[in-house]
């Protein structure tokens, strides 16, 4: 028998008993992991979520979903940053669940369904200061507060940047508010 043979189950079970003893390494170091970062993950979830419950889920979650992929940490040094990682990752999966139900009602309808005109002095004040905006100012305002168009959609109708968009939305508002006296 030689010597390679004789040594051959030795071998297996002192690997066995490293990669076990690597194990609980691991587990031990995630643990302390999980402990020191916890009350910075909750506050980022809680950011995030707006909800103590869900932030708490999340948290949950995403060391949960940590634990999993903890070999694969490359950099312990930035182990913050992938766990808010993993935390931003797993809130954008709560609304991948989320199915929408189509309405019944044709979008035709939505506007026509409104046919009541607001004829009280506030009303009146409101519609004489925005028909004062510049149109560069006031296309955009009426396209997102009466249309319910998001900025990028307003910038691809208008022809402007989303950055454009949003310069020119916050200084409509501005302009609003001193036409109306800041009572906006």
């Amino acid at each position: 028998m030689s010597a390679t043979a004789i040594a051959a189950p030795f071998a297996t079970a002192t690997a066995t008993a490293t990669a076990t003893a690597t194990a609980t390494a691991t587990a031990l170091d995630f643990d302390e992991l999980a402990r020191t970062h916890r009350s910075a993950l909750y506050k980022y979830a809680y950011r995030l979520a707006g909800n103590r419950d869900t932030a708490e889920d999340l948290v949950q979650d995403s060391l949960l979903r940590a634990w999993r992929s903890f070999d694969r940490l490359e950099n312990p040094a930035a182990v913050l940053g992938w766990l808010k990682t993993i935390v931003r990752r797993e809130n954008a999966r709560r609304f991948e669940r989320i199915q929408p139900r189509e309405s019944e009602l044709p979008v035709e309808d939505i506007c026509a369904a409104r046919k009541t005109y607001d004829t009280s002095a506030e009303a009146f004040v409101l519609r004489r200061a925005i028909r004062a905006l510049p149109a560069e100012y006031r296309e955009p305002l009426i396209l997102q507060v009466l249309h319910g168009f998001s900025q990028q959609e307003i910038a691809e109708r208008l022809g402007l940047t989303s950055a454009g968009v949003g310069t020119r939305l916050f200084r409509a508002r501005q302009k609003l508010r001193a036409a109306l006296g800041e009572r906006a």
